[in-house]
């Protein structure tokens, strides 16, 4: 595998430190869109308990934004922002159950803006040391990704993480299947909260530990004890008469291998080549990659589920959500949707602010408080013997892990009305 050193070119364009910037119709200066009036909310009578420490707004969510960014109990002090917002498909969504959700048909000059809009409220509203996903398919992802270069500086760009979210397509005549989206991740800073994510052994993976050392019986990898790259000092040295490969150096000191091998850490092969041993039992598993191939769309009819569309799976925000925030942390999602970003960041002790212009959003997230959420399968109707409608088996609906939130106050934009049937509110 080739290796590089990295390295400046010589500049042949003078850029004078000005990231590269979408140019399109109607783009406006980031001064007046930050200028933008607060918008205005009231609390919503069906607000719940204490209500101090998590936010739903029901709202446009550019108007969810200017208000928040008024507050100093917000401003700057987001730890960790998630949104998976329309993706320009040119679609109206509706529910399981038919119901209205959201429109999805933004040009891609007006999708653009939106988009730039709410991201530079975003950074605003982002600490320091917080972090934003952005969930989108590959239709605007290089689009978005420029913006985001632009307002959260290329530098804090961290990864463009791509899941599978469905099973093989059978359209592929003219094409690939598409199985895949993204997610755009990035820092406000170089100093960012990270926890890092580990995946459990797989017993596949747990192959890759194929030898077995006499004695112990403890399975073990065989890796190479020397690194990339020219040193001067110690590891650049001998060790045991040997030096580094060309171009390469020891990755500990001769006493730090003498130390090694003397706890019969250091393999030795029939040519006198040392490589280290890494036991099983000692590594907790695999740190998670930028390719996610286990959190793939509700398909399974006894998956718990809301019914709305665009739904995440649970354990995708799980991972989110714990990787890049701390216990008390606050968590945004102005495209709240189901809820799911906001029930992972109550499970996992964290405050939480969401927003969603649709009514049938907010109705699917303050049941889902209530009730938990509803068997795949339960959305399905069937006709029994005697022609009577009836759901499938556990017409209850599940409750997932606990998700009965009821710590928090809901705020309603002025000019809007909560209008929820009995039993829902």
């Amino acid at each position: 595998m080739a290796t590089g050193v990295p390295r400046r070119p010589k500049r042949k364009i003078v850029t004078n430190g000005q990231p590269v910037q979408l140019s399109y119709p109607g783009r406006r200066d980031a001064v007046n869109i930050l200028a933008t009036a607060p918008g205005i909310f009231e609390i919503a009578p069906i607000t719940t308990k204490s209500g101090r420490a998590n936010r739903l707004y029901f709202g446009d969510n550019l108007s969810v934004l200017t208000h928040l960014n008024q507050d100093p109990a917000v401003r700057g002090k987001v730890r960790l922002a998630y949104i998976d917002p329309p993706y320009a498909t040119q679609t109206v969504f509706h529910s399981r159950e038919l119901k209205h959700a959201y429109e999805d048909i933004y040009e891609q000059c007006e999708y653009l803006e939106f988009m730039r809009e709410r991201l530079l409220f975003l950074h605003s509203l982002l600490a320091d040391n917080g972090t934003i996903y952005v969930h989108l398919d590959a239709k605007m992802l290089f689009h978005v990704k420029i913006l985001m270069d632009e307002i959260f500086g290329a530098d804090n760009f961290r990864n463009c993480i791509t899941r599978r979210k469905s099973n093989p397509k059978n359209f592929t005549r003219k094409q690939f299947g598409s199985v895949s989206d993204y997610i755009l991740f990035y820092s406000k800073s170089a100093s960012y909260v990270w926890n890092r994510v580990i995946e459990p052994w797989t017993e596949h993976r747990a192959r890759e530990y194929q030898y077995v050392e006499p004695g112990t019986g403890r399975r073990f990898m065989k890796v190479p004890v020397h690194a990339p790259g020219i040193r001067h000092g110690a590891t650049g040295g001998l060790w045991r008469g040997m030096k580094p490969p060309p171009g390469k150096h020891w990755q500990y000191t001769p006493e730090a291998l003498d130390e090694m091998d003397a706890r019969g850490e250091i393999f030795w092969s029939k040519n006198g080549n040392p490589r280290r041993k890494v036991y099983l039992d000692t590594n907790p598993g695999v740190p998670a990659q930028d390719i996610w191939m286990d959190f793939v769309d509700a398909q399974n009819q006894n998956i718990s589920i809301t019914g709305y569309p665009t739904e995440k799976p649970y354990e995708l925000l799980m991972r989110i959500v714990e990787a890049s925030s701390n216990p008390g942390d606050l968590v945004l999602d102005c495209f709240a949707g189901s809820g799911t970003t906001l029930v992972a960041a109550d499970m996992l002790k964290r405050r939480w602010i969401g927003a969603d212009n649709s009514p049938e959003a907010i109705r699917t997230m303050l049941h889902r408080f209530q009730h938990g959420t509803q068997r795949m399968g339960d959305f399905v109707k069937k006709a029994s013997p005697q022609g009577v409608l009836f759901e499938e088996e556990h017409q209850a609906r599940s409750i997932l892990l606990h998700q009965v939130i009821e710590d928090f106050i809901c705020f309603v934009e002025a000019g809007k009305e909560l209008q929820f049937p009995q039993g829902d509110g």
